[in-house]
């Protein structure tokens, strides 16, 4: 067929939809030289007419053709309403797969909508007598053939966050005007919320109305101002604005005409951001983006990566929306069943119908809450899920013959929210209001009226885990938490929070969250105060991933004691204020899950007065296990059988490292190095200059007080020849004076950052490191070296240090100078226990070595633990073989650090210091930046792994082991040894 005979053949025809349709569709096919859907598909399983089943109210299938992967395509009679097709493509949408293509027609016209994922929408228009063109014939085929091509480039994604960029410019300028922030925040949502509803067609008599108040304000700006008084008055209360009907809006949001002056700059930026497409602005992203432009101290994260949502779903999912849909399988059998049984009947049963009702309506009851819900993302995707999965259910019972309830129950009254920042707090108001318009019209259904928004008042503004009376804040009873809890560490809590605060804070959760804890943690021990309490049945949080280890992990173990991890995600990506961090992901519910019968959600339907529910919608609150929590658990998206406390799962039936007792042959021995709190730290150079210089009024030299000071990358990279001044632990003042020039820098350099702080209140010296370690000085009194690691390294790597070295916070040290020691630590079977009990750090996501949950869990080789003098085991011929290993290993390692080509030996300008390691030459110091034990061990060579072999098997033959034992082995072995040892103290 050609074109012209395809027009001339429809300009004329008069049939109905239901007499012409097929027809249309079949001589579309011919005309592109397409098979027909009973060419391609006799079976009717991918391409099909009258896709689906009965519809509620009449006809047949759920759109009138069909191709999976292509299209769902609805007619409608010629000069008939297309807008009405589309809604019930959109509202069938879910049961046809989600075609990429929407496509309506009234043999006239064809029109078609994308309908890709993350994408902003698109039209294209075909009409009668266009089908001559080349081009738009091109577009039929690409429909029909490769839809892909139709995709639209510009994401949802690059739409928000373009607007978003407009707004937070427009922001910062009212703010510079003088005019308080939250105020800014306040007028700026109601004019972005504005831009929204015209674009969604939310004002009836105008679909441009706010647009055109800033078109007509353009050059008259003075006037603006009372024009949008006069649209927030009537969106207020709903009235006229000017001979335009408004609907009742408000919900808190236009509770008020307020507005700021504009000056001509603003309004050209209001309609640069007008003429953008508001509608496909993307909500799980949006709060975010417009928070870091409305929240002045969170301007400088403008631009930032943003968490993506799929990263959230990783809760939501499990937490919230699996129970749900496998109470919904569970409800959907039992419909079947009924059916079943009375297949003879004409009708529905009721009790089928009853059991979709309740069903429905327990969706509408679930409350889910966020106690730290930023500008609500997570409270949109869930509150998005749910919508889904109730629009599921409506789809699924029609197609089993019951009516299809076309008022959607669940909305914006599920979500709960807590969050401190006034900022977020309303926004997180807005991103629900607007993720809740876009659904609603995606999907094909009316938008609320009168009002047009309800008010959000369970989203409050407030502190989540204290109040200003220093107890703790009720939250309220829900069925789901979900949330991101603000990232603060231990040590950083009393500069962010202020001293009292974080007193207080410790105070109300003592013996609950212990005190070097992080801040996120005082949210996981609330949340499982409220499943203790019944008052929540699951929970979802995320944390930094070092909530694995330290006084951290503590709370963890709270959590396992009164419930159950049942799906964890160890070590992850995640973005946090702007900034790429790694995460730790816990879900996890109380022990009692599967027994509880009085949750939230439950006694509000017993209150109801309906006693008399099935057993799979008891289930749905009071047995997660049974309907909803597995019965094993997810780690990482692998089933184990148990998630521990350190979020591992048995890499071995049974193997909880997360129970390792401390060992008492083991304590006193690690310690981390010393912590300054001050710029006590100089170059070498100055510190050789002091040291040559007279005896000081004492009559003592400044050697007394300058040491040799390391950090972890001095271990990691190479030496920075950095120097401390050390005052001890005790020192007075009036004697640290009298070494004139190490004083004289503390006095100007480290004394301003401290005085007036919480050392002087506390009476702590200023001149003396907030944490000068004295019990790990007295354990290496009487040592000429000791052994040390970087806390954090991606190799776990240990070296020698000289008695006079003093490193840092970033170093733990081990108070020993034997190298059968040194060599069991560098054995592999001390590495694997490190990585099996160690925590992460950072965006590297690199292992941290712990002084306690690491070395004083660790059991050594029998008669040689850390409590037994070196002396005693000189003459084991275990220790010796460990021992000549380990030194042979440090040789050679040191003559690849330091070839004696490259490097020449100077003694230290003073006695009583190790001598110094200089380049020969320039060439030679080039050359040896790349020496680094980092990158000797990224590149492993033959000669290390075989130094390595050799210490592997010497310490293996100590424990009686054999040398090539699993990792999970070993892990057993060392683990079982801990348990027995632990078991005499």
């Amino acid at each position: 067929m050609t074109p012209q005979q395809f027009m001339q053949k429809w300009q004329a025809s008069s049939l109905t939809e239901r007499s012409a349709a097929q027809s249309h569709f079949i001589d579309l096919c011919a005309l592109l030289q397409h098979p027909t859907p009973a060419e391609a598909d006799p079976d009717g399983n991918w391409f099909t007419f009258e896709k689906g089943t009965t519809k509620t109210g009449g006809g047949k299938g759920w759109a009138d053709v069909w191709k999976h992967r292509h299209f769902a395509w609805e007619y409608k009679g010629k000069h008939k309403d297309l807008d009405r097709a589309l809604v019930q493509l959109q509202q069938y949408a879910v049961a046809l797969e989600n075609p990429p293509l929407l496509v309506v027609s009234d043999m006239n016209i064809i029109r078609i909508h994308t309908n890709f994922t993350n994408t902003v929408q698109e039209i294209h228009l075909i009409t009668l007598d266009e089908l001559t063109d080349p081009a738009k014939l091109q577009l039929l085929r690409q429909v029909f053939n490769h839809p892909e091509q139709l995709k639209p480039d510009k994401t949802r994604n690059a739409v928000t966050n373009d607007i978003a960029q407009r707004f937070a410019a427009l922001a910062e300028r009212l703010r510079k005007r003088g005019h308080k922030p939250l105020r800014v925040a306040h007028f700026v949502s109601k004019l972005l919320f504005c831009m929204f509803a015209e674009d969604a067609g939310l004002y009836k008599g105008g679909k441009h109305i706010f647009t055109e108040i800033l078109e007509a304000c353009r050059d008259y700006p003075e006037h603006c101002g009372g024009s949008l008084r006069g649209l927030f008055a009537a969106m207020s209360k709903g009235g006229i604005f000017g001979t335009l009907p408004i609907d009742h809006f408000n919900g808190g949001l236009f509770d008020n005409d307020d507005i700021l002056p504009l000056e001509p700059e603003d309004i050209r930026d209001l309609l640069n951001a007008a003429y953008q497409d508001w509608q496909n602005i993307e909500p799980s992203i949006f709060g975010t983006l417009f928070e870091r432009g409305l929240d002045p101290d969170k301007r400088s994260q403008l631009g930032a990566h943003y968490t993506d949502p799929e990263s959230i779903m990783r809760i939501v999912k499990p937490v919230v929306l699996q129970p749900l849909e496998n109470a919904w399988q569970l409800a959907k059998s039992d419909i079947e069943n009924v059916l079943q049984a009375s297949r003879a009947k004409k009708s529905i049963p009721k009790k089928a119908r009853d059991i979709y009702s309740r069903f429905m309506q327990q969706l509408a009851d679930v409350r889910i809450l966020d106690p730290a819900c930023g500008s609500g993302n997570f409270l949109y995707l869930a509150l998005r899920g749910l919508k889904d999965l109730e629009h599921k259910a409506g789809l699924e019972a029609e197609a089993l013959g019951i009516p299809r309830q076309f008022s959607i129950n669940a909305g914006p009254h599920n979500v709960y929210g807590i969050e401190l920042n006034p900022y977020a707090a309303e926004l997180a108001r807005v991103t629900i209001w607007i993720g809740h318009i876009q659904w609603m019209l995606k999907n094909g259904y009316d938008i609320k009226r009168d009002p047009v928004l309800d008010r959000l008042d369970q989203i409050q503004c407030r502190d989540a885990i204290i109040t200003d009376k220093g107890v703790q804040p009720r939250w309220p009873e829900v069925d789901f938490i979900i949330g991101n809890p603000p990232f603060l560490g231990d040590k950083k809590m009393l500069d962010g929070l202020g001293e009292a605060y974080v007193t207080d804070l410790r105070k109300l959760y003592q013996g609950k969250v212990p005190g070097g804890a992080d801040l996120v943690t005082y949210w996981f021990e609330k949340a499982r105060d409220q499943l203790s309490r019944g008052r929540a049945k699951a929970v979802g949080l995320v944390s930094t991933n070092s909530i694995r280890g330290g006084a951290n992990r503590k709370v963890l173990e709270r959590i396992r004691d009164t419930g159950r991890i049942f799906n964890a995600w160890s070590d992850e990506p995640w973005v946090n204020e702007g900034a790429a961090v790694r995460v730790s992901i816990v879900c996890f519910a109380a022990a009692s899950a599967n027994h509880q019968t009085s949750t939230a959600a439950e006694s509000r339907l017993s209150q109801s007065g309906d006693q008399h529910s099935p057993w799979w919608l008891n289930g749905l609150f009071g047995q997660i296990k049974q309907i909803g929590e597995p019965a094993e658990a997810l780690l990482n998206g692998e089933v184990v059988e148990e998630i521990y406390a350190d979020l591992t799962g048995a890499v071995a039936q049974g193997l909880n490292l997360a129970a390792a007792k401390l060992l008492m042959e083991n304590k006193g021995v690690s310690f981390i190095g010393t912590q300054k709190n001050g710029p006590f730290d100089i170059a070498g150079d100055l510190a050789r200059k002091w040291l040559q210089l007279p005896t000081n009024p004492n009559g003592r030299p400044n050697s007394d007080v300058l040491r040799p000071w390391a950090n972890g990358m001095d271990i990691t990279r190479r030496p920075s020849d950095s120097w401390i001044i050390d005052f001890g632990v005790d020192m007075l003042e009036e004697d640290a004076a009298l070494y004139e020039k190490p004083f004289e820098h503390v006095v100007s350099e480290v004394k301003p950052k401290r005085v007036g702080k919480r050392e002087e209140r506390a009476n702590l010296k200023w001149w003396i490191h907030q944490r000068a370690r004295p019990e790990m000085r007295k354990a290496l009194t009487n040592f000429n070296r000791f052994i040390g690691t970087a806390r954090v390294s991606k190799h776990r790597c240990f070296i020698w240090f000289d008695k006079i070295a003093l490193p840092d916070t970033r170093v733990v040290i081990i108070a020993r100078e034997d190298d059968t020691a040194f060599g069991i630590l560098h054995s592999r079977i001390h590495e694997v226990w490190s990585l099996a009990t160690c925590s992460w750090h950072g965006v590297g996501n690199d292992p941290t070595y712990n002084a306690k949950s690491v070395f004083e869990t660790f059991p050594f080789p029998a008669g040689l633990s850390p409590n037994i003098p070196a002396a005693d085991y000189a003459d084991n011929p275990h220790a010796q073989a460990i021992a000549t290993a380990a030194q042979r290993l440090n040789q050679l390692r040191n003559n690849w650090l330091n070839p004696p080509e490259w490097v020449k030996r100077l003694p230290e300008v003073v006695t009583g210091y190790p001598d110094r390691i200089l380049p020969v030459d320039d060439n030679a110091a080039k050359e040896l930046k790349k020496r680094t034990l980092t990158n000797l061990y990224n590149q492993r060579p033959a000669w290390l792994a075989n130094a390595h072999k050799q210490l592997d098997t010497a310490v293996a033959a100590a424990y009686g082991w054999e040398a090539d034992l699993s990792d999970d082995e070993m892990l057993r072995r060392l683990l079982a040894l801990n348990l027995e040892r632990s078991a005499y103290f």
